[in-house]
């Protein structure tokens, strides 16, 4: 085997266990290895499953033995995020009152993989709440950045996002809802699907009520990988259906191809730095050798969509979360939303409608423009990396915060999926772009993606650099 066992993709893990030529416990003991040696460094992994995960791995060797049917992901290390519940852990959320809230059962996205075959080693890290672009709690602590530990792992999925890259688990659940799907996977130099909303079924049994609008058409779970095939077979688990989730839809998975050539927009904004222009040139590039007919244009409204998220967002925080936040003891937190909301909020009913009212005027504009450009390329970030609580330093943190991250805050009010697709380096950090396109076309993204990643081979997984 030329890479160690933890360097491997999960498909290639779950081809080795299925062809005998790597049991499953040898799987889950090199990745446990690895997290032995990497996350003290990171603080990525804040509750190791080894028991657990042991006894399960003899379980599935067993069953290979036996010749039972196996899974598509039989044997293969994952981790899973802290928001969601697994029965038997708890489902803390990154804050100090919640640390005993032990799930009774698993949320249907874990359930999938689970029931797909793969093994959880490890619960990741997320901010309180799930809140912030920096993954950092009261209860668990700060996650670095494998590359750089002045720099975010990004959030809220950064515990998942900087475990992939230090090779810890083949395959991460993460969710999204502002960006934390696709921010971490950027910051991080791993790829992160954001599903079109209702693709991947969700519910927390432990949750006290049903979630709030804004997380029925704007939250989304989804899979983490270091390939974009990776990726597939991880969308193609977690989208199984489940009743628990009202939202989730049976849209296919393989849906008519498009006519060729596909239309490419290169949404590049005069104002990003050169570095990051050069990188959405050079994936256009890519896209336009393989066949893709590709120029640069811009969809409508991305400035007021990312402005539009606050005006929805911020109403249901306002009511829901900013009361009970000083009672966490989280100062991370409450200095984010405090200035979030200085800066942003209203909470007003007048306005949430207006947002929502407009909202669908501007997908309308949307649809009308994927109907001709069925991918648009996007920045995953305006710069090129943010430092670490960024978002706690005031009105001058949290305004530069919201400017970088716009692109990642405009596509979950359009309810629309985005690929996160690494593409090396730039002055030691990891840079890429996000594919969009059309809802329940992920198969697009994932082609494309592809045909990126096989020109730029991921830079992940890599040993702490610090």
């Amino acid at each position: 085997m030329a890479k160690p066992i933890w360097a491997l993709d999960a498909t290639e893990t779950a081809n080795l266990i299925r062809k005998k030529k790597l049991s499953a416990r040898e799987a889950v003991e090199a990745h446990l290895a690895r997290l032995d040696a990497m996350n003290p460094k990171l603080n990525a992994v804040v509750r190791v499953l080894r028991k657990e995960a042991l006894a399960e791995a003899a379980a599935a060797d067993e069953a290979t033995a036996h010749g039972d049917r196996l899974g598509a992901l039989h044997g293969v290390p994952i981790t899973t995020k802290i928001n969601v519940d697994q029965a038997g852990c708890p489902t803390d959320n990154g804050v100090v009152m919640l640390k005993d809230l032990i799930a009774k059962e698993d949320s249907p996205q874990v359930a999938n993989l689970r029931n797909a075959g793969a093994i959880v080693i490890g619960r990741t890290n997320s901010p309180a709440f799930a809140m912030r672009a920096t993954t950092d709690n009261a209860l668990h602590g700060l996650t670095l950045n494998p590359w750089n530990k002045a720099v975010t792992c990004g959030g809220s999925s950064g515990g998942a996002g900087s475990s992939l890259a230090a090779g810890i688990g083949a395959l991460a659940q993460g969710n999204d809802i502002g960006g934390s799907i696709r921010w971490p996977a950027y910051c991080n130099g791993v790829v992160g699907l954001r599903p079109t909303v209702g693709r991947v079924p969700a519910y927390n049994a432990s949750a006290p009520a049903p979630r709030a609008f804004a997380a029925q058409i704007m939250s989304v779970n989804g899979p983490m990988a270091r390939s974009v095939r990776d990726i597939r077979l991880g969308l193609r688990v977690m989208a199984e259906g489940d009743p628990r989730d009202p939202v989730w839809t049976p849209a296919p998975l393989d849906p008519p191809h498009l006519q060729a050539p596909h239309g490419v927009a290169i949404a590049i904004d005069d104002a990003l730095p050169p570095a990051i222009k050069a990188t959405l040139r050079r994936a256009g590039s890519h896209l336009r050798e393989a066949g893709y007919d590709v120029e640069e244009a811009s969809p409508p409204g991305i400035e007021r969509l990312s402005e539009l998220w606050a005006d929805i967002g911020l109403s249901e925080i306002g009511s829901l979360l900013r009361p009970i936040i000083p009672t966490t003891g989280d100062a991370g937190i409450k200095a984010f939303i405090d200035t979030f909301w200085e800066l942003r909020g209203t909470g007003d009913v007048a306005t949430y409608q207006a947002a929502l009212r407009e909202r669908e005027a501007i997908l309308i504009k949307w649809q009308v423009f994927l109907d001709t450009h069925p991918l648009i390329l996007m920045p995953s970030c305006a710069e090129q990396s943010l430092p670490v609580g960024i978002d706690t330093q005031g009105k001058d943190g949290v305004t530069r915060m919201l400017n970088a991250l716009k692109y990642q805050l405009a596509i979950p009010v359009l309810g629309l999926p985005s690929l996160a697709v690494p593409m090396g380096l730039h002055d030691g950090l990891p840079t890429g772009i996000q594919i969009v396109t059309r809802r329940f076309r992920e198969d697009l993204c994932l082609a494309a993606g592809e045909i990126i990643e096989a020109r730029e081979p991921p830079a992940c997984p890599i040993d702490v650099k610090w």
